[in-house]
């Protein structure tokens, strides 16, 4: 049987484990998030339609820590599964979790044809959500991994495919049955093992590793793996991490605990670590050199490998076509080249952003739909090794055209998981909204027009994984700007995880980092510590300070005294070379730009009576503010021109500033960081959110809790953007006054 491209529809409601049967050449699966955003989803649709010409044997969907997305996972599960016809393996988490959500996550899945469940335990509880795990003996509450597979195993039998997880460095974490959680237990994979075996006698098919990057780490760890478990028939994925900056490669190892070998960290040398396009180029190396070297090493016992994707495709399609092992996926089509064809594009009109008028800046590009696309003179037809000097050009906001849209006869009620932040937090309550979950395999239809034709051609394929042509700039125009800073019309935007809102350190470094804060100058004591450098960390950072914070240390710090607790700011700067030490990113020759804007929490008070007047008076062609509370509240006075159906800056969908942007050679303008409406209310929701995880850390009624879930309702969160760069200091200034 043809690997690529079977003579017969996939049927992807199938086990992993029969599905891995037929293949017979390497292959890849792919783990998405759900986009934070409406134009995010609609967008990584898109990009995952394309990305079905990898053959990718199953696609995970994450599930948000304590299922506080469900919803979100179950309709992208569902999509994919059902109008993509993609095998789904979806991500559940049983710790900090009502049995209820596991329930009827389950029953959704069974019902729309979802075979492949990967369990998993999710953060480990803590403060009372310990207690009650331990004083509640007798109900089916989870403690670990292993009892959500048994749980899985007894009420469905066979009926799911279940993936376990791996960490072939070793699992760091707290030791469980520390009361306290304080106990620190050094990584050993080793000693890991035994908690694996227990999964995989539980009831586990296959186990998909945590990220790594040190391979000889992992070789060691699969010859245990198959010392000790003695079973062929339990599948081992890979996991890996495509370095798409080394920011995020470095937060991304940080956060779990994966080593870097000297051997690859040299590659990256500090003169080019802002360079995002060189940084990629090598990041792609790495990664098929850990492929080749996997697949060789194991004798080809590990041949399916599992992309932790971060919503972005051009990495990997690059890393597919590249790779020797990987690249027969590709040669393998039964599918002509010349009779293949893209499917069928509805369009939607993406608002502009305001640097569409600056010199330089590529307009949108429009694909002639009735073109054929072979004949478009600007695909790339051959393997050769790329080339970058005219492919640096990123567009800016040039969205991918949408293969798959909201039908706009009829619309579903959706709702994401329902957080009652009104309550008193102990009563919080995550749940599923059955009725935006389709009740048969043939009723997303009515919320998604997909036009069923054949995957793309190869020759598409190698375009878009180049950015080359129109299909390519259109497929990876938000490859270089991504993150919470990025644009919310990119699947990628936000957290590089995509588990939602949580605390990154462990229970006893919480209490080591931030203490027990039992009044308002605590608070602002862990702020102001922050901002010092004596802690590397807050709830909502888990990064240190960049190097041009040092610029406006002083004023930050005077602004925490005041009672304004920053979260994000920067300085402005007007015509700064690239490669300036403080200011500098992207390529060399370049020049950057930046507007200073600052984040922060403040009480309402303070909002309604001094600062927001003031703010008033400058009106919005000064600055551009932005305000929400814990109760979805949201003010800008960015007015919307109802006459215009569009706001000041020219976006029909709500208003914008780009903050960050460079001018480099051979290049249309970059922009790395844009404030905006959109994605200010997503992360409004999240920061709150975090907020109730750190609040969590304590004893119900205890005084820090009771103390910092007030403060969480008294204070709003407030982004102000000072638009004239020219004039560094003043945003400084007006709000110290």
């Amino acid at each position: 049987m043809n690997i690529i491209q079977q003579s017969t529809p996939i049927n992807a409601s199938r086990k992993i484990t029969e599905l891995y049967k037929e293949r017979t050449s390497p292959c890849v699966s792919l783990e998405f998030f759900p986009p934070k955003t409406e134009p995010g989803k609609r967008n990584l649709l898109d990009r995952i339609g394309r990305m079905s010409a990898l053959e990718p044997l199953f696609v995970t969907v994450t599930w948000a820590a304590g299922g506080t997305a469900a919803d979100k996972t179950l309709e992208l599960s569902t999509i994919i599964q059902q109008d993509l016809n993609i095998p789904v393996c979806m991500h559940l988490t049983c710790t900090n979790m009502d049995k209820t959500i596991i329930d009827e996550a389950l029953e959704v899945c069974k019902r729309i044809g979802i075979r492949n469940i990967l369990a998993l335990r999710g953060d480990p509880p803590s403060g009372d959500d310990w207690l009650d795990f331990q004083m509640d003996q007798e109900c089916d509450n989870f403690r670990y991994a292993s009892d959500l597979v048994r749980y899985i195993k007894k009420n469905y039998d066979d009926y799911f495919c279940i993936g376990v997880a791996a960490y072939p460095e070793g699992h760091y974490g707290t030791d469980d049955d520390d009361t306290d959680a304080d106990m620190e237990i050094k990584q050993d994979p080793i000693k890991d093992l035994p908690y694996l075996k227990e999964k995989i006698e539980a009831g586990a098919d296959f186990v998909i590793t945590q990220l790594f990057y040190d391979v000889d780490n992992f070789l060691k760890f699969e010859q245990v793996f198959r010392e000790q478990i003695q079973n062929d028939s339990i599948l081992l994925f890979p996991g890996l991490m495509p370095i798409n900056s080394f920011l995020l490669f470095n937060r991304a190892a940080k956060l779990s605990h994966a080593t870097i070998p000297s051997s690859i960290l040299d590659q990256f040398p500090v003169e080019i670590q802002n360079d995002d396009n060189i940084v990629k180029s090598i990041g792609i190396k790495i990664l098929i050199n850990i492929i080749e070297e996997i697949y060789a090493k194991t004798n080809g016992r590990i041949n399916c490998f599992h992309f932790f994707t971060l919503n972005l495709e051009k990495a990997i399609a690059q890393i597919v076509a590249k790779s020797t092992t990987l690249s027969s996926i590709l040669e393998d089509s039964n599918v002509s080249d010349n009779h293949s064809t893209m499917p069928q594009i509805h369009r939607q009109p993406q608002p502009q952003s305001q640097l569409n008028n600056f010199p330089h800046t590529v307009s949108n590009t429009e694909l002639n739909e009735s073109r054929n696309t072979d004949n478009d003179e600007d695909l790339i037809l051959i393997d050769a090794e790329e080339d970058n000097s005219n492919n640096n050009r990123v567009t800016n906001g040039t969205t991918s055209t949408t293969y798959l849209e909201e039908n706009k006869k009829r619309r579903r009620r959706r709702s994401s998981s329902t957080i009652n932040y009104n309550d008193n937090d102990d009563n919080s309550r995550t749940t599923i909204n059955r009725n935006s979950i389709p009740h048969n395999m043939n009723s997303t239809s009515n919320a998604i027009n997909i036009n069923h034709s054949n995957m793309p051609s190869r020759k598409v394929l190698i375009s878009i994984s180049q950015g080359s042509g129109t299909l390519g700039r259109n497929a990876t125009w938000d490859e270089f700007p991504n993150g919470r800073f990025g644009d919310s019309r990119s699947p990628a935007y936000g957290e590089i995880d995509g588990y939602g809102p949580s605390l990154k350190v462990s229970y006893k470094k919480a209490i080591e980092l931030w203490g027990k804060p039992l009044n308002f100058d605590d608070i602002k004591n862990i702020f102001i510590k922050y901002l010092e450098g004596s802690i590397d960390s807050l709830p909502w950072s888990d990064l240190g300070l960049s190097p041009e914070t040092g610029l406006i240390q002083e004023e930050l710090i005077e602004l925490n005294e005041m009672g304004y607790l920053t979260l994000s700011s920067q300085p402005a700067t007007n015509g700064t070379s690239s490669t300036d030490k403080i200011f500098g990113w992207g390529p060399a020759h370049g020049v950057v730009y930046q507007k200073a804007f600052i984040e922060m929490f403040i009480s309402k008070n303070q909002w309604d009576t001094i600062l927001k007047p003031k703010l008033d008076r400058y009106g919005s062609s000064k600055y551009t503010y932005y305000v929400g509370d814990v109760n979805g509240k949201f003010d800008s006075h960015q007015t919307y021109d109802s006459e215009n159906n569009e706001y000041p800056n020219g976006n029909s969908d709500g208003s914008s500033s780009v903050v960050t942007w460079g001018v480099f050679p051979n290049s249309e303008i970059i922009q790395s960081t844009i404030i905006e409406e959109e994605s200010f209310k997503a992360w409004r929701d999240e920061a709150f959110a975090i907020w109730l995880e750190w609040i969590k850390l304590f004893p119900i009624n205890s005084p820090t809790r009771i103390f910092l879930n007030k403060l969480r309702n008294e204070f709003c969160l407030v982004s102000i953007v000072h638009h004239d760069f020219i004039k560094t200091d003043e945003l400084w200034e007006m709000l110290l006054e």
